[in-house]
């Protein structure tokens, strides 16, 4: 047994005897560290004292006629005058003599300290990458082979496909319905090629939610080739991110703009309305003067509440006053009025007043209230078999003949959005020769509900 441990390069050692003698050769006075060479021919408890605790049940074990192996048991040694975390795997043999009395112990064994710290290195990085990968705001995913199989894929990726089983599955089976986009073409491209992909706003169909109910969204895509350590491609990396929300809310503010410039066009004609009736009624400059300024004060408390998105709930009458002191003549009134004040809540308060804002100011533009003789008889009430919904009409008279636009304004898409925050709202246009006619109608509860 000793030829064969000198003869052997890798690192064995005999503890023989009741004394439990150290034998061992070159290999392992390395792992040995300081303690070599005095460890040498002295029992092996000297040897490794610092961690007796790990080492005496197995070589007592083995003293006992029963072999151990361990591919990686960890220690922590002080052989080289510090603490040093380190593993091993070995193998500890029972002896015998030819009448099988156990006399020693032989022990072929390697350290792998370097391995496992490598190993663990390695695996911490995955683990960071992997991190990198969940917290990405994007949808990423890792398709392996010509038949782009699923290896991976995050949270937003699932997000974005809805929860599907697809790791270890084709694109083509996993997410078929890509299939008839196009998509598995730009796939096997950059896969053949190593050429990348990357398409912005793009529009795909999917099939989310538990049902696999169809819907439209808008992603920035990115296909980028993998390739494995001799340089050839091995799948491709996916990088993908639902823009939707974000190019609505893009689209949304440009509307917002578009309308803010119509708004401050308007603001200029109701301005530009006010101070020529005002003007023309006055008995003097003194008092035209002061019914303007309040007028216009009048106007900048309207346009604030639009910016504050509404002051809570509100009455119907006090709405309807806010806009006739803004478009009719105190002393010679055109708008006549008939309903209840009905309570209205905020967010219906803010699109309500509006639409009666811009009925008004077209009215003053183009319909019954930019002639002298014009009128307008506004009403509003609850109506509807169940008493459950409200009504409101506006009609006009005595103004220049009345004709369907070709176009279809901005201030008429306003009017036709309705009232926000209630569920069922209609409306209807009547150009009429005689007049231009508009009627409201919607449910009461959502009319009335505090936001």
């Amino acid at each position: 047994m000793t030829s064969v441990m000198l003869g052997s390069l890798q690192p064995m050692l005999i503890v023989w005897g009741p004394e439990q003698i150290t034998l061992y050769n070159d290999g392992y006075a390395q792992m040995c560290g300081n303690r070599h060479p005095e460890a040498f021919g002295h029992p092996f408890r000297d040897l490794w004292y610092d961690i007796w605790d790990k080492v005496d049940p197995i070589i007592s074990a083995a003293y006992a006629g029963q072999g151990t192996s361990m591919d990686n048991i960890e220690f922590v040694m002080h052989r080289k005058g510090y603490p040093e975390e380190t593993h091993f795997s070995f193998s500890y043999t029972p002896v015998r003599d030819p009448w099988g009395t156990v006399l020693g112990m032989f022990c072929a064994c390697s350290e792998i300290t370097a391995e496992v710290l490598m190993r663990r290195e390695q695996q911490t990085i995955r683990e960071r990458f992997m991190q990198v990968f969940e917290l990405n705001q994007g949808g990423i995913a890792m398709l392996s082979g010509e038949n782009h199989v699923f290896d991976y894929a995050n949270e937003q990726y699932y997000a974005m496909i809805g929860e599907r089983d697809i790791i270890g599955k084709p694109v083509a089976e996993a997410v078929s319905e890509v299939v008839r986009q196009g998509f598995i073409s730009v796939l096997d491209k950059v896969y053949r090629t190593g050429e990348p992909y990357v398409g912005k706003d793009v529009a795909i169909e999917l099939n989310r939610g538990p049902q696999g109910e169809k819907q439209n969204r808008i992603i920035d895509l990115a296909y980028q080739p993998m390739r494995d350590p001799d340089g050839r491609i091995a799948g491709v990396l996916v990088q993908a991110r639902d823009v939707t929300e974000m190019r609505a809310e893009e689209k949304h503010r440009e509307m917002l703009s578009h309308e803010l410039g119509h708004r401050l066009k308007n603001q200029l004609a109701m301005v530009q309305a006010i101070a020529s009736q005002t003007l023309r009624s006055a008995p003097d400059l003194q008092t035209a003067r002061r019914t303007l300024a309040d007028r216009i004060g009048v106007l900048a408390y309207a346009h604030d509440a639009v910016i504050k998105g509404g002051n809570g709930s509100s009455k119907v009458g006090y709405l309807v006053a806010q806009m006739m002191a803004l478009h009719d003549d105190p002393i010679e009134p055109r708008i006549s009025t008939n309903g209840p004040n009905l309570k209205i809540g905020s967010r219906p308060s803010l699109s309500l007043s509006l639409i009666l804002h811009e009925l008004a100011t077209n009215a003053l533009k183009h319909g019954a209230l930019s002639s002298t003789n014009g009128r307008v008889h506004l009403a509003w009430g609850i109506a509807g078999d169940h008493a459950d919904r409200f009504h409101l009409s506006w009609k006009e008279s005595g103004g220049p003949p009345v004709s369907q636009p070709v176009s279809e304004s901005s201030g008429t898409r306003l009017i036709r959005a309705g009232l926000a925050g209630t569920a069922d709202c209609k409306i209807d246009f009547l150009y009429a020769p005689q007049g231009f006619e508009f009627s409201l109608s919607a449910d009461l509860d959502g009319f009335q509900l505090e936001h």
